[in-house]
């Protein structure tokens, strides 16, 4: 995992932690509805001020079954990184990922970011921002098997393994679980709480907790 040599470059000595806003992190495993659960709130939010739902750059191109997202190839991922377009990129799963450089800007002008990440990303975005909340969304391990399941996409022997290798978040101050096993309304609402008051907080640089 790689954050953007350039853009490291033009803030050092000025805003390394960037301060101001909040930067949620939405992980967990696949299956337990990180989409479905960002996807509420935007619907609620979209008239709240403040927030940023980040739309990331992905090797993979995007289709109806998948978030959405903005594509490149392999080289040209790797071209725009070397220029600075990332605030921060990392791989997963044969993949690269990549959140704009204009979160930057985000964080540093008092907004709320909230973005899909890799848990390996974390270290590097705690890192980068000075406010982080990190909000693992969960589900019950049937639920989850049963989800995946019905996507099609693998065998229940490659369901069962990628649910074999799925951890935990490792806890901390800033972490908060999320259970989406029940209805979305329910996770949903309880993922808009830590966004608004990810919004009351934006304008410190104390450490986000519950």
């Amino acid at each position: 995992m790689m954050v953007s040599a350039l853009i490291e470059r033009e803030l050092t000595g000025a805003a390394f932690p960037v301060r101001n806003g909040v930067f949620i992190a939405v992980v967990g495993p696949s299956g337990a509805g990180k989409d479905t659960i960002m996807d509420y709130a935007r619907e609620k939010l979209r008239d709240e001020g403040g927030v940023e739902f980040v739309r990331r750059v992905i090797t993979r191109p995007s289709d109806a079954s998948s978030e959405d997202h903005d594509t490149l190839a392999d080289a040209a991922f790797e071209e725009a990184e070397s220029h600075g377009a990332f605030a921060l990129s990392w791989t997963a799963h044969g993949l690269k990922y990549g959140l704009p450089a204009s979160v930057d800007k985000t964080i540093a002008n008092g907004r709320v970011a909230i973005a899909n990440l890799s848990r390996g990303a974390l270290p590097a975005l705690r890192e980068r921002y000075a406010t982080v909340a990190i909000v693992e969304i969960t589900a019950r391990h049937e639920v989850l098997a049963e989800r995946l399941a019905a996507r099609g996409r693998e065998s229940r022997g490659e369901v069962l393994a990628r649910l074999a290798r799925t951890a935990p978040v490792e806890r901390g101050a800033d972490v908060i679980t999320i259970d989406n096993s029940g209805a979305r309304e329910d996770a949903g609402e309880q993922f808009i709480t830590v966004v608004r008051k990810a919004i009351a907080h934006a304008d410190t640089v104390a450490p986000f907790s519950q």
